[in-house]
């Protein structure tokens, strides 16, 4: 009897470490297939095409991954993609739909990306934009003309009364680029230039982006944006009569000149510092940095000027700041944090209010700031990818460049809406000539775009 109880005894011993050993072995098992080898090299992209709003299917892009490697979006802990993962195809590219509920909140949504086989994960912005529907064409008349391919910006002198519109073709190498005289009234090309060959750059020319006028020395300047400098041309003939060497302003975005002080100010997006020039003698001067109070540097994006105050505003789309320039002293005196942008782009000033207009394009909106207390006094929503910006004395408005929405939206001075204006595909500069009319220059969506490359002038009835 005594043997056989030792007998059990045995056996449930022998029993209680085997389950204890299989126990152990899936437990290590489990935290293997958690924690299995990483995607070392992972380097995959994710966007979505085009414009979301509420209610929409979005249509999700990735590139970069590995063939085979299956992914899953999640939003707050809810996986977006269904029950099975999109799995990368011999490209190592995915396509996929996701909805976006009618109640989904406005704004830049992470959305966290899971990658099995091998693992990885990463994160990326997924906004929805608001849908603003046509509205107040009753108001205003728009009259549209063809320009040339590639439109970029649009200045106006009030001295010649003639518009000086920029364009160039493509990325790098680009070979085609102009510089256009436009008749205001006729909207018209009634001179135009193709830039000169770029003396660093084989079969390329020195293409044109940014533009502005001084029209106390009547001179047009244009900014060489793939080649880092400026140039200058004369209004009378397109004359060119001086172009800086490589390198005189990286990456040269927007310019413009405060004729008192003749000074040209140039703004880069890849630095902190303005670039300054002397307008009459043509040569350069010591550059301003502008601080951040960030982590990150001040990227200069569009100028605004104020010649009564003579100050120079600009935005910076990393920092999401406003900086303001006295520019008789070349000193930064202010630089105040946005609330509410994200990406800022554009920036327009009120002189007779001392208000400035500031786009947002990565949050669809324009935030309207009191320069006398750097307070934000309104937020607008105006559409998708608000870019540009500019203020009409005559009229008390502000027209927006709305870049995803197709359109120009026009606020007040209090930030309320007065008309969404559909003009054609993806409108990128807008300038006026504070007479009551405005001029918007707009770019292809593709080479069967019949909206594209047009100029359209906006004038209240």
């Amino acid at each position: 009897m005594q043997i056989n109880l030792i007998t059990k005894n045995n056996t449930w011993k022998r029993f209680a470490l085997s389950t204890a050993a299989l126990l152990l072995s899936t437990q290590l098992f489990a935290q293997n297939a958690v924690f299995d080898q990483p995607d070392t090299d992972f380097n995959a992209m994710l966007g979505v095409s085009g414009v979301v709003h509420p209610g929409d299917k979005a249509e999700v892009w990735g590139r970069g991954f590995k063939p085979g490697q299956e992914v899953q979006l999640m939003r707050n802990g809810q996986v977006l993609t269904g029950n099975q993962p999109v799995v990368a195809d011999d490209q190592g590219q995915i396509r996929v739909e996701i909805h976006i509920p009618h109640d989904a909140a406005l704004g830049l949504h992470p959305i966290v990306t899971q990658v099995a086989k091998p693992s990885a994960a990463t994160v990326f912005d997924l906004k929805v934009s608001p849908k603003i529907e046509a509205t107040g064409e009753d108001k205003f008349t728009l009259t549209q003309a063809p320009v040339t391919a590639g439109l970029y910006q649009v200045a106006y002198s009030a001295k010649n009364d003639v518009l000086f519109v920029t364009s160039a073709v493509g990325r790098p190498p680009v070979k085609q680029s102009q510089l256009s005289k436009v008749d205001p009234k006729q909207l018209k090309i009634t001179q135009h230039i193709t830039p000169a060959a770029d003396p660093a750059r084989e079969g390329q020319v020195m293409a044109v982006y940014g533009v502005t006028v001084d029209d106390k020395q009547n001179t047009v300047w244009v900014t060489n944006t793939r080649a880092g400098t400026v140039a200058v041309y004369s209004q009378d003939d397109l004359k060119l009569l001086k172009q800086f060497e490589h390198g005189s302003a990286p990456h040269a975005r927007d310019v413009v000149v405060d004729e008192t002080q003749q000074k040209a100010f140039v703004s880069s997006p890849t630095s902190n510092q303005l670039y300054v020039f002397d307008s009459k003698a043509l040569k350069a001067l010591d550059p301003i940095t502008i601080p951040s109070k960030t982590r990150q540097n001040f990227a200069a994006m569009s100028l605004a000027y104020d010649a009564k105050q003579q100050r120079l505003y600009t935005v910076s789309r990393s920092t999401n700041e406003l900086a303001v320039i006295n520019t008789k002293t070349n000193t930064v005196e202010t630089v105040v944090a946005l609330a509410g942008i994200k990406n800022a782009s554009g920036i327009a000033i009120a002189p007779e209010h001392q208000r400035a207009f500031v786009t947002g394009q990565s949050t669809d909106n324009v935030v309207i700031v009191d320069l006398k207390d750097n307070s934000i006094l309104h937020n607008t929503p105006v559409g998708a990818g608000a870019l540009n910006v500019a203020w009409d004395e005559a009229s008390q408005l502000a027209y927006v460049a709305v870049r995803g929405a197709d359109a120009v939206t026009v606020i007040n001075i209090n930030g309320e809406l007065v008309a969404h204006l559909p003009i054609g595909s993806f409108p990128n500069h807008i300038t006026t000539d504070q007479k009551g009319h405005v001029y918007v220059v707009n770019k292809a969506r593709g080479q069967e775009d019949n909206s594209a490359d047009q100029i359209t002038r906006i004038q209240p009835k």
